[in-house]
């Protein structure tokens, strides 16, 4: 089969690294695909002497698995992990700990209507042109299932980031045009999300949150939205200026999600509504702290963590796979093409993401909290 854009590179990819890990002194690297034998991470870095067992890892896991509920893929995956090396005596050992969910409702012959047909609005033509041997069931290793090797790795950096009280929640406030219309406490945000299916804190907009979704679902379409991140109880410091920024970390971490397609830190875009003398946190002394009256930063001045709650949102795309004839090419014969999408797909990917975002964020904090020498690097007790 032959490539269909006439000015493709010989050498594409020659000089290329690998993007499959992430991380520089506590490194994850993620592995398998949506329809492979299993999926998984390897974690190198991590310090010994931390209690870890099977279980904190699948409490993640089971908040981002599919089938849960009525707004999600009906995928059936119980996503069960298995811890095959870095534990003893339930503690980490200072070795790479290495974990794998085996897939176990795959259902590959649904995509065999996609072969040479690139699908609108997923990375296949992408991912075909360049390697020349793409994985088309369930998008391969650009399926949002491969998140399960984010989801194991930031299990542990919670873990590590819980010893210091620090803490990472991630919270649906908008889909589609419905917007939660209150403000909560941090607290309050925690509480409340566990009560719904979407995982906002407003429990009277989530219930029109998930009529929307469910009547998306219903006409074969997808919606998208906007999830909240707020990382609490932060050093100051962390973040190293000009090219290694906290937020420029946190924002390239939260990018490399599949579905978002936008990240701002504090009040964002909204800052350019506002004059300097509006938007500048001023400093105050609370209980001998220093603290900032109000925190339209975000959490973050000068690329470092100001000691304020970190404050990030992401916008979440609709999921790409949607019923009903879209048009296409054809790879094979050149021309145009249609397409008709089967399978299982989740209407809306936001409440889900939200347990990926928080690990992708607790990735980022516990490596620079490494670095910036807040933990040990071969024993979390030194």
């Amino acid at each position: 089969m032959k490539s269909i854009i006439s000015y493709k590179k010989t050498n594409m990819g020659v000089n290329e690294v690998s993007s499959n890990s992430t991380g520089k002194i506590f490194k994850v690297t993620t592995f398998g695909s949506s329809h492979g034998v299993a999926l998984g991470a390897v974690i190198d870095g991590c310090p010994a002497g931390l209690e870890l067992t099977r279980e904190d890892i699948q409490e993640e896991l089971d908040k981002r698995r599919p089938g849960t509920s009525k707004i999600t893929t009906v995928r059936d995956e119980k996503d069960q992990v298995e811890i095959l090396s870095g534990l003893f005596n339930g503690k980490t050992d200072g070795t790479p700990i290495a974990a794998i969910v085996k897939n176990r409702d795959q259902r590959s012959k649904n995509y065999d209507n996609l072969i040479n047909k690139p699908r609108p609005g997923h990375g296949d033509l992408c991912w075909y042109e360049k390697y020349l041997n793409y994985d088309y069931r369930g998008g391969g290793r650009g399926s949002g299932r491969v998140t399960i090797g984010h989801v194991i790795g930031g299990a542990v950096a919670k873990k590590l980031l819980e010893r210091y009280s620090i803490t990472t929640t991630a919270h649906v406030t908008q889909i589609y045009n419905i917007k939660t219309e209150k403000e909560y406490s941090l607290d309050k945000i925690k509480e409340n999300i566990a009560k719904n299916n979407v995982r906002c804190a407003d429990l009277e907009m989530a219930k029109k949150m998930e009529e929307e979704i469910l009547k998306a679902k219903e006409n074969g379409d997808s919606l998208g939205g906007i999830v909240e991140i707020i990382i609490d109880n932060l050093p100051i410091g962390l973040g190293q200026p000009i090219f290694d920024k906290m937020d420029g970390q946190l924002a390239k971490a939260l990018m490399n999600i599949g579905a978002v397609k936008g990240v701002e830190i504090g009040l964002g875009f909204d800052s350019v509504m506002l004059k300097g003398s509006q938007m500048n946190d001023e400093f105050r002394m609370e209980n001998g702290k220093i603290t900032t009256k109000t925190n339209n930063a975000g959490g973050v001045l000068g690329g470092m963590t100001n000691g304020m709650p970190l404050v990030i949102r992401i916008a979440v795309k609709p999921t790409p796979s949607v019923s009903g004839i879209q048009n296409t090419v054809n790879l094979e014969s050149g021309c145009d093409d249609t397409i008709d999408i089967t399978g299982r797909h989740d209407p809306c990917i936001c409440p889900r993401i939200t347990t990926v975002a928080e690990s992708a964020c607790n990735m980022v904090i516990v490596d620079n909290m490494l670095s910036a020498g807040f933990i040990h690097p071969d024993n979390i007790d030194k």
